[in-house]
Parts: structure tokens; C-alpha cells; sequence
């Protein structure tokens, strides 16, 4: 049989493994484990059968959601499997574990290591992978909602990790210059208020083109904040509570169209949360009652 109507680009093959490798990654914290993972992966995609392949319509998803299930297995047992020869990582291996850790905060990870395999599971292919609900539920044996609560867990999990949480007026001051940076264009300022590791995450749902992954650093995550919210006729960036703390709550056109919350500690900003998803913003915009209190919290 001529498979050569199957043949797929070459780089395309590289960016569809090196997006397993960084799924794997952030769900299992070293470079071995990883690599072991979608090893794995594409064992079991070639010993499908060829009519079981054919009837995949998305090898990527599958792939994706087949390393995803591998390591929830993999977290959920009693013992971990070990790193490589004496715990070390060895060649391709070492480098493809540096270029990663770029990327991730040792902080973050060692804040992913205190969840729960499931919590785990359900953060990393949701908030940082953004793959749809239907997906994750398959992988990690829960429904759409169960995952979702599950991800709220370890966001809250995560958000408590500093040791030294600010007060609602000193998160208020920091929030207050973050939006006097960002409407000014401060790329300078911006950074200075962000922790050094500082991480941004954002939620468009599969609605919205929201970047589907985390950026981490305080010039990065100052530079793609600047970007999301660099100044269009109509849009506005207005201050409001969220969750019970102050969030910038950006409108377009009268409405809202991102609400963004920060986690701060030490007096600097260690996350950033953008909601963008529209389901998630209809409290945000349904007619308000006067009277009726103004904080809103952010659904998932």
C-alpha cells in the first residue's frame, strides 16, 4: 500500500514532538521522565493497527491526549520512575531539560509538585496546554466539571505558595500601578513590578486566540502584557474587584472583554491571570442591578 499521501512535513514533526515533550515536562518535572513519555506515545501510535489510524481524523490530538494519559498514570503510581543512570540526565536528554527549564520556573514546578496527580493533570492541560474540556475529562477520568474544579484547586493551591502574601490595600497600590504602566506604555516600570520568575497564564477557552501557553519572566510577561493591551479606540482598562481583591478589568466597546488578576508577594507580582473567555465574562457583562455588589468572581 503507497503511504506517501501520509507523509507529513518534517518540521511539523519536530513541533508536534517537541509539544509532547513540554506537555510531558510539565507534568512529570524532568527532562528523562519526559523523554521516557512520548517515547511511550509513539510506541503505542505505531502499534495501532492501520485501520484503527485511519480512523483518527487529528494524530496530534491524540498524541497529545495519549501522553497526557501516560503521565497521569505515571504520577498516580507509588514510585516514580527513575531518572536515568544515576539520576543524572545523559546526553540529548540534558539538553532537551535545560532548553525546557527555560521556560519553566523552578518555583512553578516545585509548586506543581505539591498538587495532587489529578489537580496536576487538570491545571497543566487546561491552563497551560489549553486543550478542550471534553479532552481532559478522557485523560484524567473525570467529567468536564470535576476537571474544572480540579484546575481551580491548584490555581488556588498555586496562589497560596509565597510565604508572605500582601494585604488587600498594598495588592491594591501594586494592581494600581500596574495599570498606570500598562496605559503608559512602561515596559520599564511594568517589569520592576513583576518577580523575577514571574508567570502569565491566559484563558481564552478556544474562543479567543489567547496565547495557548505561559510566559515566564518579568520582561517577558511584561512585554506580551503591554501587547494584549496596547491602546485601541474604545477600549479602556478600568480597576475592579475580583475574587475579593482589586483586577483590571479591560472593556471594548462597553464590554468586558479580559478581566486580569495578579498574585503578589514580597511586594511583587508572581502571577498573572487573564481571563479572556467570553463564557466566563457573561457576569462580567449582564445589565447591573443598582444596589447590588460590584465584585464579581471569576467562574471555570
Amino acid at each position: 500500500m503507497d503511504q506517501a499521501g501520509d507523509a507529513v512535513p518534517l518540521a511539523d514533526l519536530l513541533d508536534e514532538r517537541r509539544h509532547l515533550l513540554n506537555v510531558a515536562y510539565w507534568m512529570l518535572g524532568t527532562g528523562p521522565e519526559a523523554e521516557d513519555a512520548v517515547t511511550e506515545t509513539y510506541r503505542q501510535w505505531y502499534d495501532l493497527p492501520d485501520l484503527q489510524k485511519a480512523r483518527i481524523t487529528d494524530p496530534g490530538a491524540w498524541l497529545t491526549e495519549s501522553t497526557g494519559s501516560i503521565c497521569l498514570a505515571r504520577l498516580i503510581l507509588p514510585e516514580r520512575r527513575p531518572a536515568g543512570p544515576g539520576g543524572k540526565d545523559g546526553g540529548t536528554v540534558a539538553g532537551l531539560h535545560r532548553a525546557l527549564e527555560e521556560e519553566i520556573s523552578g518555583a512553578l514546578l516545585n509548586a506543581l509538585d505539591a498538587l495532587s496527580p489529578t489537580e496536576r493533570a487538570a491545571f497543566v492541560l487546561n491552563d497551560v496546554f489549553a486543550i478542550p474540556p471534553r479532552a481532559v475529562a478522557d485523560i484524567v477520568g473525570r467529567t468536564p466539571h470535576e476537571c474544572a474544579e480540579l484546575a481551580d484547586r491548584a490555581r488556588r493551591s498555586l496562589r497560596s505558595t509565597r510565604s508572605h502574601p500582601t494585604t488587600p490595600q498594598q495588592h491594591d497600590r501594586i494592581v494600581r500601578a500596574v495599570r498606570r504602566a500598562c496605559t503608559t506604555a512602561d515596559a520599564t516600570h511594568l517589569a520592576s513590578l513583576l518577580a523575577s520568575d514571574a508567570a502569565a497564564f491566559f484563558d481564552g477557552g478556544g474562543k479567543v486566540r489567547a496565547l495557548a501557553r505561559p510566559v515566564h519572566g518579568n520582561q517577558h510577561v511584561a512585554r506580551t502584557l503591554l501587547t494584549l493591551l496596547t491602546p485601541r479606540p474604545h477600549t479602556t482598562l478600568h480597576l475592579s474587584p475580583a475574587n475579593g481583591r482589586t483586577a483590571i478589568v479591560v472593556r471594548h466597546n462597553d464590554q468586558v472583554a479580559a478581566v486580569i488578576s495578579f498574585d503578589i508577594a514580597d511586594h511583587y507580582v508572581f502571577q498573572v491571570w487573564a481571563v479572556l473567555n467570553p463564557d466566563k465574562l457573561r457576569t462580567w457583562n449582564r445589565p447591573h442591578t443598582p444596589g447590588a455588589p460590584t465584585a464579581r468572581a471569576l467562574g471555570d
